[in-house]
């Protein structure tokens, strides 16, 4: 090994001790490594941890003197899976584990979360990568042993040292698959093929990270039929099917080519109605031409249905049918799928993506459009977003077709009108965004319609909440003490949230704790270690007060019992995982306590007033008719959970058969449903007859088929009116009933206001289709040019440029590095830096993907020549005649000359200083 070698393992040091854990390696260095040595090595592991180990590793390797030593130390890297660390330290480019330390840093405050919202078992095989097989074996013995909040705490302990670059958008990805909540704190900044081209280190090296919109995994669709299972089974779908009366009604406007909304109850059958557009839509064409359909859906599953119905439906007639979702964006070629395929199943977003990209150059690559659940087309939602670059086309005058549009829905809502006008503002707004001209409803064949989808009759129970509540009272304090040790350590955490008068145990209280964690992701100190230590305890006390808020809320709607052992189970899985001080302080606190809530548990005076008239409907209903089948709809999935152990620990309600059916997101260790068990749960409903009743989320407010539910009961339930029109689909059966249960008459308002607005909706449908068509296209097209010039007004103006002379400052050890004055663009987007004295600020080594573009040669990498900090700076080339530093600014603060104050900037487009423009002649200077 040469001194040069040496020197640089010294430089690198840092990174190495960071990121290895010497025991895994220890058996291939055998060789070189005398047993004592090796002891010791596993020691100071055991006592004081891996960078420590690291660091004793790292003393004795450089004391080694035997030929072939260090070819040794890379081979064993090699083998035991440290990728990442072996391709740095033989290029001696440590750029992309550099990278990595925003990720680390933001892990580390999200700790206390991730360890209470993360089941290590359910995301380890998508993750194990990024991870040392053997971290993956301890990762699991733990899990199994000690629990998953230990193993929760083991998978960030080994993501900290992980040297695989794609760590962080793997992790992202990982938790949007499993719809787990933590994915919403875990944000991950987009990659250079989202932005403009702005350095050619980025053109080479950052990789592409997108962040794809969903709505909340709770609300998902699973099946939608037009009939009673027995008549449209899977087999008879993929045939030719024949469609009812009033789905062909429903469909005549689109087939003559009209833009339409559909608008059909919960249950009749849209997903069909869909298909027979398609098909005549793709058959229309003369022989030359071809069509191309998108049908898009918001939500995964929803995604997968209509993929797997549209491939067996048309892959017969010959048609080429494909997907694209979120999680498989990354790595096909949009553009390419789109031209090869027929009909191309999309979740929104990514389309939205590929059209500000220009992967997609415009809309009129399709021939027709398909938005399911088009209600969402509002605001920035993509369905939005999409409509926008159509509306932009059409009134810009361009000379490219339009593809057909069809929205699909249950209810088009009315918003927040309060008659008929301002509901008929509403939906006509609602018609411009998906420019339609055309709203398809059931009037011809309502009575058909009818016949298949049943309205049930609504029962509204308004019952008395407990006298007094001395668990509330109790948690409340042990909360107004977690608040204070917070406020404690962060005299300004008022400040972190602007939401104020929020009360224990309601979802308000939720979204302050939501915003605080936000704003402590971006909170900044100058001691950077007291900025980590405050930013951990603040997610400690804040996920501790979560808890004790979802607490509160299972106390309200269920047994104290339910509530008391969902904190004994958070903390005892707290105590599992090996917690600190703080976490040690809030146990003893909650423990202290434990003794009173018990007492407070068996006391039959606290019993639930709302159970008990719960417990007379069910025994009414199925005394009346034993063959009842039940939804019960709830809040939230820890009441499920409280509802479904209340159920089957009451003897008088024996004869029910509960089943459970929550979204796919995870808000702690024990709950979140994957979708082959949400289908599992909904066929022992359905088909087998395993549950009688089943209680659920919002999940199954969208598209479930279950003809023979013939009792709902919302359970302080409510939502719009949207929500109320899709809930009450779910009591489709003859005679079936629907009964509001709850302790707040405002809740009871709130739904008899919807049912005023459904009425107002139907009305201004009614009163839409009276109209001349020719009057309302006018209509939508005033509506779009109005909001076409409210959009173009808001565009941003163009940032005036600040002339001040400001400093640049490495990134990493602070030192002054030149001023803006020296900075010259070169091609509009990349930056280089005037002056001798810049040169002797960086050293150059070799570049390890060099490559040549149109008047650039990427030879080299250039580094801070400080000491102890080689912070990576950009590149060095050769632009035409001219060898040339190119740096990033995301390598650099820039500091106001006159107030100080520091700010850093991921992109340069995002520096508005005076850019001057490369003049050779200055070099010639």
């Amino acid at each position: 090994m040469t001194t040069e070698q040496r020197r640089s393992l010294l430089a690198f040091q840092d990174y190495i001790r960071k990121t290895l854990d010497p025991t895994y390696i220890l058996s291939y260095m055998a060789p070189w490594f005398r047993e004592e040595e090796v002891q010791y090595i596993q020691a100071e592991k055991n006592n004081k941890g891996p960078m420590e180990a690291a660091t004793l590793f790292l003393k004795f390797l450089l004391e080694l003197q035997e030929e072939g030593w260090f070819r040794g130390f890379l081979d064993a890297l090699d083998h035991a899976g440290y990728s990442g660390l072996y391709e740095a330290i033989e290029s001696w480019d440590f750029k992309k584990i550099e990278k990595l330390e925003e990720y680390r840093l933001l892990l580390k405050r999200l700790q206390p979360e991730f360890k209470t919202r993360i089941i290590p078992t359910d995301i380890l095989s998508d993750l194990s990568e990024c991870l040392i097989n053997q971290e993956c074996e301890e990762i699991l013995q733990i899990c199994s042993t000690k629990g998953m909040m230990a193993g929760a705490e083991k998978l960030v302990e080994c993501l900290l040292r992980s040297d695989k670059e794609n760590w962080p958008k793997t992790l992202k990805l990982a938790l949007e698959r499993e719809r787990n909540k933590f994915s919403e704190l875990w944000t991950v900044e987009k990659g250079i093929k989202d932005v403009e081209t702005e350095d050619l280190e980025d053109k080479m090296e950052t990789s592409d990270i997108q962040i794809f919109y969903q709505e909340d995994p709770e609300c998902q669709n699973l099946s939608e039929n037009s009939c009673p299972p027995s008549e449209v089974s899977d087999t008879n779908l993929y045939s030719p099917f024949k469609l009812r009366n009033y789905q062909l009604e429903l469909a005549l406007p689109a087939k003559k080519g009209k833009n339409t909304i559909i608008c059909a109850p919960t249950g009749c059958g849209k997903t069909l109605v869909s298909v027979l557009i398609c098909e005549h839509h793709l058959k229309k064409f003369p022989p030359g031409q071809k069509g191309k359909v998108v049908f898009f859906a918001n939500q995964i599953p929803v995604y997968e249905q209509q993929e797997s119905v549209f491939s067996k439906y048309f892959e017969r007639l010959g048609y080429r049918v494909t997907g694209i979702s979120g999680a498989t964006a990354e790595n096909v070629p949009v553009e390419q799928i789109v031209e090869n395929n027929d009909i191309i199943i999309l979740t929104p977003q990514i389309l939205v993506n590929n059209l500000k990209k220009g992967t997609i150059p415009s809309l009129s690559v399709f021939t027709l459009m398909i938005f399911d659940e088009c209600h969402n087309t509002s605001k920035q939602h993509p369905y939005n977003m999409i409509m926008f670059n159509y509306l932009d086309q059409k009134l810009g005058g361009s000379s490219g077709p339009l593809p057909q549009v069809i929205g699909l829905t249950a209810s088009v809502g009315v918003g927040d009108a309060k008659d008929t006008d301002e509901a008929l503002d509403y939906i006509c707004k609602l018609c411009a965004s998906l420019d339609a001209s055309v709203i398809a409803t059931v009037k011809d064949n309502l009575e058909e319609l009818e016949q298949v989808v049943y309205k049930p009759q609504k029962f509204f129970r308004k019952v008395e909440s407990r006298v007094s509540d001395k668990f509330k009272c109790i948690i409340a304090q042990l909360m107004r003490d977690t608040e204070s040790l917070a406020k404690r350590i962060c005299k300004d955490l008022e400040s972190f949230s602007q939401i104020q008068n929020r009360e224990f145990g309601t979802q308000k209280y939720e979204q302050w704790i939501v915003t605080v964690q936000k704003a402590c992701m971006v909170f900044q100190m100058p001691d950077k270690d007291e900025e980590s230590r405050i930013c951990k305890a603040l997610f400690l006390y804040t996920s501790h007060l979560r808890k004790y808020n979802d607490a509160l809320i299972i106390s309200e709607h269920a047994r104290v019992k339910d509530a008391l052992d969902y904190l004994k189970d958070f903390f005892s899985n707290v105590r599992a995982a090996g917690f600190d001080e703080t976490e040690q302080d809030l146990t003893q606190r909650f423990e202290e306590k434990l003794q009173e809530l018990e007492s407070v548990s068996r006391d039959p005076s606290n019993e639930n007033p709302k159970l008990e008239d719960l417990r007379f409907i069910l025994q009414e209903e199925y005394h009346l008719n034993p063959e009842t089948i039940t939804i019960l709809f709830v809040k939230t999935r820890a009441l499920v959970d409280a509802l479904k152990n209340w159920i089957e620990g009451n003897p008088k309600l024996s004869f029910l058969k509960p089943g459970i059916l929550t979204g796919r997101g995870k808000t702690n260790q024990n709950t979140g449903m994957t979708l082959p068990a949400q289908k599992c749960i909904l066929d022992a409903f359905k088909v087998n007859g395993d549950h009688n009743i089943l209680i659920a989320t919002s999940v199954a407010d969208e598209g479930i088929d279950i003809a023979q539910c013939n009792l709902v009961i919302l359970y302080e339930y409510v939502g719009n009116v949207i929500k109320m029109i899709q809930t009450r689909g779910r009591g489709r059966a003859r005679g079936s009933k629907c009964f509001l249960l709850t302790s707040n008459a405002g809740v009871i308002e709130k739904e008899q206001i919807n049912m005023y607005k459904e009425k107002m909706m139907n009305d201004s449908i009614l009163r839409l289709q009276t109209w001349d068509e020719a009057v309302f296209r006018e209509k939508i097209l005033h509506i779009q040019t109005h909001e076409k010039l409210i959009r173009d007004s808001q565009e941003k103006p163009k940032p005036v440029p600040d002339k001040e002379n400001k400093k640049l400052l490495c990134g990493k050890c602070k030192a002054l590095v030149c001023y803006t004055a020296d900075i010259r663009v070169i091609e509009e987007c990349h930056y280089t830096v005037l002056g001798d004295a810049f040169k002797e600020c960086f050293v150059r080594r070799p570049h390890p993907k060099p490559k040549k573009f149109p008047n650039f040669d990427k030879r080299e990498k250039i580094f801070c020549a400080r000491q102890n900090c080689s912070h990576d700076w950009g590149i060095h080339v050769k632009y035409k005649t001219f060898e040339i530093p190119v740096i990033k600014i995301e390598s650099f603060v820039v500091e106001d000359i006159a107030t100080g104050v520091q700010t850093l900037y991921s992109k340069w487009k995002d520096f508005h200083f005076e850019k001057i423009p490369f003049d050779p002649a200055e070099m010639a200077n």
